[in-house]
Formats: C-alpha cells, structure tokens, sequence
C-alpha cells in the first residue's frame, strides 16, 4: 500500500469524496457549518448525541462514496500527541480500494505551529511496511489530498518532515534486510551510493584496517567469509570549519555469538545487530536531504561474527586501535570491540564536538528498561541533559544509566589492559559501558545509547507498525535542531 499526499485547495463542499474536520475535544461542530452541506450538518449532529465523545475519531458515512471524519484536539497538545494523533488515523480509518481523503487544514483550531505537518508526520511513519520479498504485494493507494487556505505547511517544512521519513525508513529498511542480502560487502557497498546525496564517503576495508591496527574490529569478523569495514559518512553543510558533530554505530550484520555460540531461540532476530549504524545512516541521509546548517560525520563498523576455523576464540587477545589490549572472554561481547576502534578512530581524525554511539549492545539493558526506553550512559551532563530533552520531544525515551570508576575493576583483566566482559555478574550494560569509556582518550564529550530494547518491535509502537523501528533518527535529528543548528 502507498500514500500519496497533494497539497491543493478545493473549495466546493459537494465533493463526492472522503472529508477530514478537525474539532475541539468536545466534538463541537459549529465551526464546521461552512465546510459541509446544511443536510450533513444536521445528520452529524443528531448522531453526535449518541456517538461516544471520549474518542480521537469519530467516523460518518454519507453515502457508498463519501464519509466525514471527525478528528478531536485536546487542549495544550503537543508535536508528539498529534504525530500520535495522525498515526492512529492511519490505523482506525478503514482504507477501501484506492481511498481518497481531503484533509480540511481550515479547520483546525489548535494554534499549535505547523499542526498539520506534525499529523501527516505521524500517519507517514506510521504506514511504513517491508514487504521487499512478498510475491504478492498489495496495490493499494491511498490518496491524501491537504486541503485548505490557512495552517497549510510550508515548503520548507515539507522538505524538513520528508527528509526525516526518509532518513527513518532508510533506517528501517537497512534493519529488516536479512543477513543473508545484508552482509557487511553489500551494506559498504550500498553506503558508496549516499555520495548522490551530497555525502562524502570513505570506506576502509581489511586490508586497510589491518595496516591502521584495528585489530579489535577485525577480531570480530575474521570467521566470516565476507570483509570487515569501518565507513566514514561526512556531512560539510556549516559555512566554517566547525568541529563536527560525531555519531557512531554498531554494524554487526549478523551475530552467532562467534564460538560463545547464543542460543537457536530467537537467533534468527540478529540480523538487527546492526542496528545502531543504521541509525547512523540514516540520520546522515536526512541531514543530507534537509541541508542542515552543521558539520556532521556518521562512522560505522560494519562485520559479520560468525564461526568457522579461522573465528577468534575465547581468551584471544588483541590490540586495539588506541594501543590498549582486550582480553576476549566471550565473543558474544562482540559489539564493544567493533566500537572500541571505532570511537579512538572517530576521535582521533575528526577531533568532533561531541560523539553519540548508538548499539543494540546488552540483554541486560532490556532486563533493566525492558522496549520503553534506551539506555544512556555518558561522561558529560549537558549532552545527557540535551539528549534527554530531545527523546522527550520526539517520544523515543532515554534513562540515564550509572558509570563509575568503581565499575573497572569488574573489567580488568590479569593478562591484558583489560576483558571484554564482566564475569563476576550483575551491571552488564553499565560495565559494556564502562568498557567503552576508556577507548575516549582526550576527554571529548561522549554519550553511549544501548539501544537493544529499542530497535525491533515485535508489537510495535505509536509510530511503526512492528519489525524495526528506526528509533534513534528522530532523537538525534532533534538534537541538532534543538542545540547545534
């Protein structure tokens, strides 16, 4: 099914199609005299005395070819609410065949800014589907036609609200391929195609990594048959030569759990172990589209952990990019040895204002959030604050999570600088991040957001009907807006 939206005016009220009005959250219709026929009026109001006014929505059939929906403000609604709003339309409007819907935008009485750009928003998201690998895929469309004189979006935040959808179903879409398509040579390759957007792409390989002593990342991918890869993703849109702002992601195209082999139940989910550089992705490509007014650069570690005679094995040691070793205790603990050379690598070259990673990295994590928050750890107050009251804005949560100097001693190691995982027990998202704490070495503002509970949804959410979520884009698009723009 796809949705097409048309920005018209159309000012005759006896238009055989489906109307949306827009009314306090009492239902009062009053208003709306001018926009219907004296004959729907009182039809609407008869049955609006028995209708029950505690909904979002209510819905009256005209005729075989025409309804009116009515759709409820509440008072002090925020973008939040009515990209809720718009997305629960999506799901309670019962779509026909090649439906049509005009969306009187005269209507509306919020005077909340851009009202009607925040509920199209919200119906877009919310109608994502992947059915790439369908035989049969359904033909419908759906036509949304915006109607009206007044609270129409301009073509700025059109621009704005489009380049997000993108950004975010890119995202999704990059998570729902299965790791059989989406192996770590066909992911670098298709990130080589986002130059078209403006994007500047570097893309080292094994054998580059090797020389560049990353050896940590590579650990990680060496049972593979396919390469391993760290891709830098640049965004040049500030007229100086800002200090970038940096994101980094964990690219774990499929996940075994190498010889510390997970369990048959559930394993079929790990091709959403790259989740977080899909984030990364996408949020470079909505930069990309919308011409944000920063310098921005997205670094992703993209490997395979599979097993075979050639895979790392438990109580390998390696030497990572920053000169510190790592004790590998578990090869399931996999996703901070990819970011640990990722964030000394990104701090290094790109010197950024600030760095973000985002990482399905712990069970743990979801033990403590469960699928309504990510988890935040980070070495600095006002990034967490700036973070916090993003996820706030655009409903994709975060909870402050503890670290500690106090947490290293469960990761030192007797045979190397440190191990990759806590064997004593207990804290297991908080010591991963206190793991990748000591691959930032200059003291650069630094937030690490485990986002395992957060990336796939097997019931979905507000904005997504299930499967990957694209949790993450939104959040830190706000951010930028909110404090770097």
């Amino acid at each position: 099914m796809s949705i097409k939206i048309n920005y018209k005016n159309i000012k005759s009220k006896n238009q055989p199609i489906n109307v949306v009005l827009f009314t306090d959250e009492k239902f009062n219709i009053s208003p709306l005299k001018k926009y219907i026929l004296n004959s729907e009026f009182s039809f609407i109001n008869d049955l609006l005395k028995t209708s029950d006014l505690k909904k979002n929505f209510l819905t009256f059939k005209l005729s075989s070819k025409k309804k009116i929906v009515l759709v409820s403000i509440k008072k002090n609604i925020q973008n939040v609410d009515i990209e809720n709003l718009g997305a629960e339309f999506y799901v309670n409007i019962n779509f026909g065949k090649n439906s049509e819907y005009l969306i009187n935008t005269d209507s509306i009485t919020s005077k909340f800014e851009n009202f009607i750009g925040h509920f199209i928003h919200g119906l877009k998201l919310k109608s994502y589907e992947f059915n790439k690998y369908k035989s049969k895929k359904e033909t419908r469309q759906i036509n949304i036609i915006v109607s009206g004189q007044k609270n129409q979006p301009s073509a700025k935040s059109q621009l704005k609200f489009k380049a997000l959808e993108e950004g975010t179903f890119y995202t999704r879409d990059l998570v729902s391929e299965p790791g059989n398509v989406l192996h770590p040579d066909e992911y670098a390759k298709r990130l080589k195609s986002l130059k078209k957007f403006g994007l500047k792409i570097n893309i080292y390989d094994n054998k580059k990594l090797k020389k560049m002593g990353m050896n940590a990342l590579l650990g990680v991918g060496q049972g593979s048959i396919r390469g391993s890869y760290l891709v830098t993703i640049e965004w040049n849109g500030a007229k100086n030569n800002s200090k970038p702002l940096a994101f980094i992601g964990k690219g774990v195209c499929f996940d075994t759990g190498g010889y510390s082999l997970k369990p048959a139940k559930f394993m079929e989910d790990m091709t959403y172990d790259m989740a977080g550089s899909a984030v990364v992705v996408g949020l470079m490509k909505n930069l990309a589209l919308r011409k944000a007014k920063i310098n921005a650069v997205g670094v992703v570690g993209l490997v395979e952990n599979m097993v075979s005679g050639n895979a790392q094995r438990p109580g390998d040691i390696v030497k990572s990019y920053s000169g510190k070793t790592i004790e590998v205790l578990n090869t399931d603990a996999e996703g901070r040895l990819v970011l640990a050379d990722a964030l000394t690598f990104t701090e290094k070259k790109f010197k950024p204002r600030f760095m973000v990673d985002l990482a399905t990295l712990t069970g743990a994590i979801i033990v403590s959030l469960g699928s309504e928050y990510a988890g935040l750890f980070s070495n600095d107050d006002n990034l967490s604050k700036q973070l916090l009251d993003a996820g706030k804005k655009v409903e994709e949560k975060l909870w402050r999570m503890p670290l500690h100097k106090n947490y290293d001693k469960l990761i030192n190691s007797k045979n190397a600088d440190m191990q990759n995982i806590n064997y004593v027990g207990g804290a297991g998202s908080t010591t991963a991040a206190q793991f990748l704490q000591r691959f930032i070495l200059n003291k650069t503002p630094w937030a690490h957001l485990d986002i395992a509970g957060m990336a796939f949804s097997k019931y979905g959410g507000a904005l997504n009907s299930g499967g990957a979520t694209g949790y993450g884009v939104r959040l830190l698009n706000q951010l930028i807006e909110d404090n770097y723009e």
